[in-house]
C-alpha cells in the first residue's frame, strides 16, 4: 500500500513540473518570437542572436521532458507507471523520486545507455545496412 501512496504522490509532482514546463515554454517562446531591436551595434545584434538560439536550445530541452512527463502521467493512469520497461521489475521508488518519467530501472537504463554509446552502435545507426567483413 505504501508504493501506491508514493506513486500517487509522484502525479502530483509530474503534473506540478508539467505546469511549470508549460510556463517555461510560453515565456521562451514569447522571447523567441519578440521582435529583434533595431539600435544597438553588431555586437548587440549577435548577442541577440546567441540568446536566441540559447532560448530555442532549451524550449527543445523542456519539450523533450515535457513530453517525458505526459507519458508517464499516461503510463500512471493504465496502471503501468513504476514497472521497468525492459525487465517489468517494479522501479524502484528512490529511482521514481529522483526522476519520475523514468521508463526504466537503472541497470537496465546503463545497459540501455551502454549500447547507445559503445562505437560499433554507432557505426550501425550511421550505416543501416553496415555488414562486418567475414572473410
Amino acid at each position: 500500500m505504501a508504493r501506491k501512496d508514493s506513486i500517487e504522490k509522484l502525479r502530483a509532482t509530474l503534473l506540478k513540473r508539467r505546469d511549470a514546463l508549460i510556463r517555461s515554454a510560453i515565456g521562451d517562446l514569447n522571447l523567441l518570437q519578440g521582435k529583434p531591436s533595431k539600435t544597438g551595434d553588431v555586437l548587440d545584434a549577435v548577442a541577440d542572436t546567441v540568446q536566441a538560439e540559447l532560448n530555442s536550445q532549451l524550449l527543445e530541452v523542456e519539450s523533450r521532458e515535457l513530453a517525458a512527463i505526459d507519458a508517464a502521467i499516461e503510463r500512471l493512469d493504465e496502471g503501468t507507471y513504476g514497472d521497468c520497461e525492459s525487465c517489468q521489475k517494479p522501479i524502484p521508488l528512490t529511482r521514481l523520486r529522483a526522476v519520475p518519467y523514468a521508463r526504466e530501472c537503472i541497470g537496465c537504463h546503463r545497459i540501455t545507455e551502454k549500447r547507445k554509446s559503445h562505437p560499433a552502435a554507432m557505426m550501425n545507426r550511421v550505416f543501416d545496412s553496415y555488414q562486418a567483413d567475414t572473410a
